[in-house]
Protein backbone atom coordinates (compact mmCIF):
# COMPACT_ATOMS: atom_id res chain seq x y z
CA UNK A 1 0.00 0.00 0.00
CA UNK A 2 0.90 3.48 -0.51
CA UNK A 3 1.68 5.70 2.26
CA UNK A 4 0.32 9.28 1.38
CA UNK A 5 0.99 12.37 3.10
CA UNK A 6 -0.58 13.54 6.07
CA UNK A 7 -1.88 16.87 6.92
CA UNK A 8 0.59 19.42 8.72
CA UNK A 9 -0.35 21.98 11.08
CA UNK A 10 0.19 25.27 9.57
CA UNK A 11 2.13 27.93 11.91
CA UNK A 12 0.79 30.87 13.51
CA UNK A 13 2.20 33.05 11.05
CA UNK A 14 0.78 30.79 7.82
CA UNK A 15 -2.27 30.96 9.75
CA UNK A 16 -2.66 34.58 10.04
CA UNK A 17 -1.29 35.21 6.34
CA UNK A 18 -4.18 32.61 5.03
CA UNK A 19 -6.68 34.82 6.66
CA UNK A 20 -5.51 38.31 5.33
CA UNK A 21 -5.19 36.84 1.77
CA UNK A 22 -9.00 35.89 1.73
CA UNK A 23 -11.64 38.11 2.06
CA UNK A 24 -14.47 35.57 2.00
CA UNK A 25 -14.93 32.91 5.04
CA UNK A 26 -17.82 31.38 7.07
CA UNK A 27 -18.71 32.36 10.26
CA UNK A 28 -19.77 30.18 12.62
CA UNK A 29 -22.46 31.62 15.27
CA UNK A 30 -23.96 29.46 18.46
CA UNK A 31 -27.70 28.98 18.24
CA UNK A 32 -29.77 28.98 21.27
CA UNK A 33 -30.15 24.62 20.33
CA UNK A 34 -26.20 24.63 20.51
CA UNK A 35 -25.88 24.09 16.81
CA UNK A 36 -23.79 26.08 14.47
CA UNK A 37 -25.29 28.72 12.41
CA UNK A 38 -23.22 29.33 9.71
CA UNK A 39 -22.46 32.17 6.91
CA UNK A 40 -20.54 32.69 4.05
CA UNK A 41 -19.34 36.62 4.93
CA UNK A 42 -16.74 38.99 3.42
CA UNK A 43 -14.50 40.08 6.46
CA UNK A 44 -11.17 42.04 7.20
CA UNK A 45 -8.47 40.86 9.11
CA UNK A 46 -6.22 42.80 11.32
CA UNK A 47 -3.13 40.44 12.13
CA UNK A 48 -1.28 42.86 14.45
CA UNK A 49 -4.49 43.13 17.03
CA UNK A 50 -5.69 39.58 15.70
CA UNK A 51 -9.06 40.69 15.22
CA UNK A 52 -11.83 39.91 12.14
CA UNK A 53 -14.31 42.07 11.05
CA UNK A 54 -17.47 41.95 9.23
CA UNK A 55 -19.85 44.56 8.12
CA UNK A 56 -23.68 43.07 8.81
CA UNK A 57 -27.63 44.71 9.40
CA UNK A 58 -28.71 44.72 12.84
CA UNK A 59 -31.42 42.66 12.03
CA UNK A 60 -29.64 39.81 10.84
CA UNK A 61 -29.52 36.10 12.89
CA UNK A 62 -26.14 36.10 13.77
CA UNK A 63 -26.33 39.37 15.63
CA UNK A 64 -28.83 37.83 17.67
CA UNK A 65 -26.58 34.78 18.48
CA UNK A 66 -23.92 36.77 19.12
CA UNK A 67 -25.55 38.68 21.94
CA UNK A 68 -26.47 35.60 23.72
CA UNK A 69 -23.41 34.12 23.01
CA UNK A 70 -20.30 35.68 22.22
CA UNK A 71 -18.74 32.59 20.92
CA UNK A 72 -17.77 32.30 17.32
CA UNK A 73 -15.18 31.11 14.16
CA UNK A 74 -14.31 32.04 11.18
CA UNK A 75 -13.46 29.42 8.49
CA UNK A 76 -10.94 30.11 5.11
CA UNK A 77 -10.03 27.78 2.93
CA UNK A 78 -6.49 27.89 1.40
CA UNK A 79 -6.09 28.09 -2.33
CA UNK A 80 -6.85 24.40 -2.22
CA UNK A 81 -9.42 22.10 -0.92
CA UNK A 82 -6.98 20.52 1.40
CA UNK A 83 -5.57 23.60 3.64
CA UNK A 84 -7.81 26.22 5.78
CA UNK A 85 -7.53 28.20 8.52
CA UNK A 86 -9.92 28.75 11.46
CA UNK A 87 -9.93 31.23 13.80
CA UNK A 88 -12.01 31.31 17.24
CA UNK A 89 -12.80 33.85 19.72
CA UNK A 90 -15.64 35.81 21.17
CA UNK A 91 -17.22 38.58 19.19
CA UNK A 92 -18.55 42.05 20.26
CA UNK A 93 -21.10 43.32 18.51
CA UNK A 94 -20.94 47.53 17.93
CA UNK A 95 -23.83 49.53 17.96
CA UNK A 96 -25.68 50.18 14.67
CA UNK A 97 -24.10 53.39 12.65
CA UNK A 98 -26.68 56.23 13.20
CA UNK A 99 -25.53 59.17 12.03
CA UNK A 100 -23.25 59.81 8.59
CA UNK A 101 -19.13 59.56 9.63
CA UNK A 102 -19.71 58.69 13.22
CA UNK A 103 -17.61 56.51 14.66
CA UNK A 104 -18.77 53.15 13.84
CA UNK A 105 -19.43 54.20 10.21
CA UNK A 106 -15.98 55.53 10.01
CA UNK A 107 -14.67 51.74 11.06
CA UNK A 108 -17.15 49.89 8.43
CA UNK A 109 -15.34 52.52 5.71
CA UNK A 110 -11.40 51.37 7.12
CA UNK A 111 -12.74 47.70 6.47
CA UNK A 112 -13.19 48.51 2.65
CA UNK A 113 -9.99 47.49 0.47
CA UNK A 114 -8.49 50.46 -0.70
CA UNK A 115 -9.60 49.69 -4.38
CA UNK A 116 -13.03 49.12 -3.15
CA UNK A 117 -13.33 52.54 -1.81
CA UNK A 118 -16.75 54.19 -2.88
CA UNK A 119 -15.73 57.82 -4.77
CA UNK A 120 -18.67 59.78 -2.70
CA UNK A 121 -18.17 58.60 1.17
CA UNK A 122 -20.65 60.95 2.50
CA UNK A 123 -23.21 59.05 0.51
CA UNK A 124 -21.49 55.65 1.40
CA UNK A 125 -21.91 56.80 5.41
CA UNK A 126 -25.34 57.50 4.51
CA UNK A 127 -26.57 54.11 2.95
CA UNK A 128 -24.82 52.35 6.21
CA UNK A 129 -27.00 54.72 8.19
CA UNK A 130 -30.44 53.60 6.02
CA UNK A 131 -29.10 49.81 6.02
CA UNK A 132 -28.56 49.84 10.00
CA UNK A 133 -25.09 48.38 9.74
CA UNK A 134 -22.68 47.31 12.32
CA UNK A 135 -19.41 45.55 13.19
CA UNK A 136 -19.03 42.40 14.20
CA UNK A 137 -15.52 41.82 15.91
CA UNK A 138 -14.52 38.91 16.09
CA UNK A 139 -11.45 38.83 18.52
CA UNK A 140 -9.44 35.58 18.05
CA UNK A 141 -7.89 33.85 20.85
CA UNK A 142 -6.87 30.65 18.61
CA UNK A 143 -5.80 29.77 15.46
CA UNK A 144 -5.40 26.33 13.71
CA UNK A 145 -5.65 25.04 10.51
CA UNK A 146 -3.65 22.44 7.67
CA UNK A 147 -2.25 22.12 4.83
CA UNK A 148 -1.67 18.42 2.99
CA UNK A 149 1.07 18.92 0.61
CA UNK A 150 -0.20 16.94 -2.73
CA UNK A 151 1.07 16.87 -6.40
CA UNK A 152 -2.35 17.42 -8.83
Amino acid sequence: MTRRPAPRPLSEQALSDLLGEQQFGTLATVKRSGHPHMTTMVYSWDPGARIARFSTTADRVKVGHLRRDPRAALHVTGGDVWSFAVAEGEAEVSAVTTVPGDAVGRELLEMLPQAARPEDEDAFLEQLVAERRLVIRLKVDRLYGTALDVEG
